[in-house]
């Protein structure tokens, strides 16, 4: 999450006025993230008064994909995982078209789940964690849409195309990354179980009460993929320090503990997790490094070091089927 494009407050009251819930009270922009533009809205008025999310569509999200995800939402909450429904506005539609200094733009409006995201993640957390990944994962398999991983194997060539001399400018070591995806294109495990996945469930995508799971919120990832990866994903996102140096085997074993009480692992999926996990690493290394290199220098995000990724990277290769202690 992150604010680009700029909405005078005047501007911003009218687009809400058309979602039938309350007068603006207040837009506070999210400076997290990197994709979007958020804002956290409050409204009020009689019966319906609340909080929600605004967001613009920047171009990174390919605005053809809105329906499947805002679809989603609805399919997902309809069967009880904890997501936010999508707020339809006065005409039904599930999003909105406004103009801006940067071009067309397109915008939802999403219910706002109570929690906060934990920063130190507890095994009990972890295991709630699983189990919420491992919901998803079985209501999506009736989902009626369908999406191509935009962060594929596609989009993995191009960033390392356009990081292509400039790797060292973040760090030296970073000069192998473009044969580690060879390797891992090459590599990559056949035949997994399929589902809708979220493939982007990080610490501040998931909202938490006490133990249990709130909310798990920005599906602008998902797609139609491995579930293994998903977990593998997951299991590089929540298991490791923030900087990647150090992983807690009670966090990630708590995880697959607690997705495996839900849904049960095939064994191809058991035998492909290290190499997921690896691979989910590069993932997002390459787009930590691309938006390190090229993000302006004028916008409200915060950066994030692709640093982080390649330590995770280097520790499911070194370590292999140890880094989870499952055997199939």
């Amino acid at each position: 999450m992150a604010v680009y494009t700029r909405i005078p407050a005047e501007e911003m009251a009218d687009i809400i006025a058309h979602f039938g819930v309350g007068e603006l009270v207040s837009a506070k922009g999210i400076a997290e993230g990197v994709s979007n533009s958020n804002w956290l809205i409050e409204t009020r008025g009689t019966g319906t008064s609340g909080r929600f999310i605004l967001t613009v569509y920047e171009e990174r999200t390919d605005v053809r994909d809105l329906p499947f995800f805002l679809n989603l939402l609805d399919h997902l909450a309809a069967a009880g995982c904890p997501v936010p429904r999508t707020i339809h506005d006065e005409t039904g539609a599930p999003f909105r078209t406004i103009d801006t200094a940067n071009g067309e733009r397109k915008l939802a409006l999403i219910e706002f789940l109570p929690g906060v995201s934990a920063d130190d993640p507890t095994p009990e957390q972890a295991h709630a964690i699983g189990r919420a990944l491992a919901s998803v994962h079985l209501a999506g398999r009736d989902f009626s849409m369908t999406r191509k991983d935009g962060m594929g194997f596609e989009a993995w060539r191009g960033f390392v195309r356009d990081c292509a001399g400039r790797w060292s400018e973040i760090d030296p070591a970073l000069e192998a990354v473009p044969a580690y995806v060879d390797s891992v294109i090459a590599a990559w495990p056949a035949d997994l179980p399929q589902s809708t996945i979220h493939a982007d469930l990080f610490p501040d995508n998931v909202l938490l009460v006490g133990d249990e799971v709130s909310g798990l919120i920005d599906f602008y990832f998902a797609c139609t993929g491995a579930m293994a990866y998903d977990l593998a994903v997951t299991h590089a996102a929540w298991s490791f320090s923030a900087d990647g140096r150090v992983q807690s085997h009670a966090i990630g074993d708590a995880l697959i503990a607690g997705y495996r009480s839900v849904r049960e692992l095939e064994p191809i999926e058991i035998a492909a997790l290290p190499a997921l996990a690896g691979a989910g690493s590069l993932r997002f290394l390459l787009t930590r490094a691309y938006d390190w290199l090229y993000t302006p220098a004028d916008a409200l995000v915060t950066k994030k070091d692709p640093m982080a990724f390649f330590r995770r990277h280097e520790f499911y290769r070194e370590n292999g089927a140890a880094a989870f202690g499952l055997s199939a």
